[in-house]
């Protein structure tokens, strides 16, 4: 490397370390407005983080950034190496090719807004009060369409929103996606409920009081790898994981005494995720390098510790007798195969993040053509209760009772994520596709699990997947470890597999 080259990186490296120490500080204003703050400090807080988002925006724009990225090019850096700097640079400049169309007020105001909105989100989701809601839900679409203009888009403006989690993804890929699914997910449903059985959920909704819940679940995020010295769990009306920093990476559950699944698997999830950014290498923090692949690769993660290894038999067979241990009174008369029947039950269900595996996708194919549907215009917001219940009922054969068991459940609108929920999707299908090759490279991997052993998993996903930041796209991560791009038969047929087992079909 030329001695000029080594200057000008650190000089883009040192500015972008700053621009993420400032992003840091909204992360930790936004965990804060989402867990403790007072409900009265919401304007403030907007107000806060709209100063913040504004600094940091004009600073990633600032011309000598770009001038910074063409110089290095310039002096013989090639973005398309298979270097650390390369990647840097490669994603660098698209990020900043990408931020510098947006206007400075347009960012600080939609991190005002989605900054109160969450606030009365959360109140019209307790009051199930869409009325409420409904003025924000319109004031974050239309910011969302003007940014998609700002930013330009290929094909139609939810393609600018579905590239901030899933970077070239389209709404066509994913549609294709979805379809390839629909199918054989509504035929092993089909055969599951002709069955004719149906294991008892009772046994998982019996009285489990919060503080044995909160212990059980600190101890069992603990040994799958969570690090609690650079993490802390706390509550709030919607589960996240939030990334503060290099050793500052939090999650939060919800606890319901009266279903035990709601936080333990909701902790699993968000761990996940955390034990992800906790694997990220700090090297020149900041940079894509040091960051997660997409949302994609983060939800793999979190839902291959949520269901692939928490849901199944062998992690049960390990933590079953210590959760019998620690609630004798409600499980004394139960046996691991009661238990794990009834936290598989496949059954249509109005909350998403308490959906059974199989139904699951189902969720999310409703959340993707919805927003779709908003973004183009073709559905306005203020009939998004009524199409809500529309497409349950088209796709899962139930219609909400109020719309907090609806279209309020989840806090991504009231976020401004648009474009998010299909990654879900996408997290499920590579998780899979990621433990069938961990598996081939580590056969006893299911022994260990049964052992509480889960050290050979968390070093195989270190190595292959968090190591890597942003070095290479999904499809990219994908064909380097698994040998093939991001495909659902895998998945498809883990399904069939683990619940036909579990039905007989």
């Amino acid at each position: 490397m030329s001695e000029k080259r080594e200057k000008l990186l650190k000089e883009l490296y040192d500015t972008i370390n700053e621009i993420s120490v400032l992003g840091s500080c909204v992360s930790l204003l936004d965990w804060d407005e989402r867990t403790y703050m007072p409900r009265k400090g919401s304007e403030h807080r907007g107000n806060q983080i709209a100063l913040i988002s504004g600094m940091a925006h004009e600073k990633f724009t600032a011309p000598r950034i770009g001038e910074l990225i063409n110089e290095i090019i310039a002096d013989g850096l090639n973005p398309d190496d298979d270097s650390i700097d390369a990647a840097n640079i490669r994603e660098l400049k698209r990020s900043y090719e990408k931020y510098v169309k947006l206007p400075k007020s347009l960012v600080e105001e939609t991190s005002k807004t989605v900054t109160m909105a969450q606030g009365i989100w959360q109140e019209a989701r307790q009051k199930s009060d869409f009325a409420s809601f409904k003025p924000w839900l319109e004031k974050v679409i239309g910011l969302k369409q003007q940014r998609a203009e700002a930013i330009g888009y290929k094909g139609v403006a939810y393609n600018a929103m579905l590239d901030d989690y899933e970077a070239g993804a389209s709404t066509d890929d994913i549609t294709k996606v979805f379809a390839g699914l629909r199918e054989p997910l509504v035929d092993l449903i089909a055969r599951i409920k002709s069955s004719g059985k149906s294991p008892d959920t009772g046994i998982i909704t019996r009285n489990y009081p919060v503080d044995r819940q909160e212990k059980f679940g600190t101890e069992a995020a603990k040994i799958i790898g969570y690090d609690f010295e650079a993490g802390r769990i706390d509550i709030t009306a919607h589960p996240f994981c939030t990334d503060i920093g290099p050793g500052d990476i939090r999650i939060t559950t919800r606890y319901n005494p009266n279903h035990f699944p709601q936080a333990f698997f909701g902790i699993l999830h968000e761990s996940g995720h955390a034990i992800y950014d906790q694997g990220l290498i700090i090297d020149h923090y900041g940079t894509p390098c040091s960051e997660p692949v997409s949302l994609g690769i983060h939800e793999s993660q979190s839902r291959m510790w949520e269901n692939v290894v928490g849901r199944s038999r062998g992690f049960w067979k390990f933590w079953f007798p210590q959760l019998r241990k620690v609630f004798p009174r409600q499980l004394d008369d139960q046996t691991l195969n009661s238990f794990y029947r009834a936290i598989n039950k496949v059954s249509p269900s109005l909350i998403r993040v308490e959906a059974d595996e199989v139904t699951y996708s189902l969720h999310i194919m409703l959340r993707f053509e919805l927003e779709n549907m908003l973004i183009e215009g073709k559905l306005k917001p203020a009939d998004v209760p009524e199409a809500w219940n529309a497409k349950m009922k088209e796709y899962l054969g139930i219609v909400p009772p109020n719309d907090a068991l609806g279209c309020l459940q989840d806090v991504h609108w009231s976020y401004g994520s648009i474009g998010y929920f299909c990654t879900y999707s996408l997290g499920s299908m590579f998780a899979v596709q990621l433990w069938e090759k961990a598996l081939k490279d580590h056969p006893t991997l299911p022994a260990e699990i049964e052992k509480g052993e889960f050290g050979t998993l968390l070093k195989w996903l270190r190595s292959n997947v968090h190591t890597h930041g942003r070095k290479f796209t999904l499809d990219e991560l994908a064909r380097k470890v698994t040998g093939e791009p991001l495909q659902s038969k895998s998945y498809v047929a883990y399904l069939k597999k683990k619940f036909g087992d579990i039905y007989g079909v």
